[in-house]
């Protein structure tokens, strides 16, 4: 993987939310690490881009920093939603999570979250809102993910909201 903060996504069926939120992950192909959630802050050297599933292979239990968007649902035929959107400025760059009934609703909510950030900073913004979201209709118990990776994290480095 590149410098780039690789936004993967899945959606999986299990038997618990917790089982299906892991098949998401596998599909995502984060599964196998420890995610470490960061605020929604992209560094002014990284940038982002969407990629469907990471392809590096950290060791198994490795730390890995995420922006991680994620619903379950546990009703046959009900969908869920989860999405990520970001902004770019010559500053650094700001990621958004959203998790909803639908897709259509993660992107309103997406949009209003980014056009919220821009206003909280005096930055000097480069170009639109990019989106990510994926949507799942459950067959008895599903999840779905987004996640925006940055790789894996420095020994005792802390992640958090």
């Amino acid at each position: 993987m590149s410098d780039d903060i690789a936004v993967v996504w899945g959606h999986g069926e299990a038997g618990t939310p917790l089982s299906a939120f892991d098949a998401a992950l596998a599909g995502a192909g984060i599964h196998n690490y420890n995610l470490v959630t960061y605020s929604s802050v992209v560094p002014p050297e990284r940038s982002v881009s969407k990629v469907g599933r990471v392809e590096a292979e950290y060791g198994v239990g490795t730390s890995v920093g995420v922006v991680l968007a994620e619903a379950e649902a546990t009703r046959p035929d009900e969908t869920v939603a989860a999405g990520l959107g970001w902004i770019r400025a010559r500053e650094g760059g700001v990621l958004m999570e959203s998790s909803a009934a639908s897709a259509a609703a993660v992107r309103a909510d997406l949009r209003e979250k980014l056009a919220d950030a821009r206003r909280l900073r005096d930055w000097e913004w480069d170009g639109d809102a990019e989106l990510a979201v994926h949507e799942h209709t459950v067959d008895r118990t599903g999840a779905v993910v987004v996640a925006a990776v940055y790789g894996p994290v420095a020994h005792g480095a802390v992640g958090g909201r």
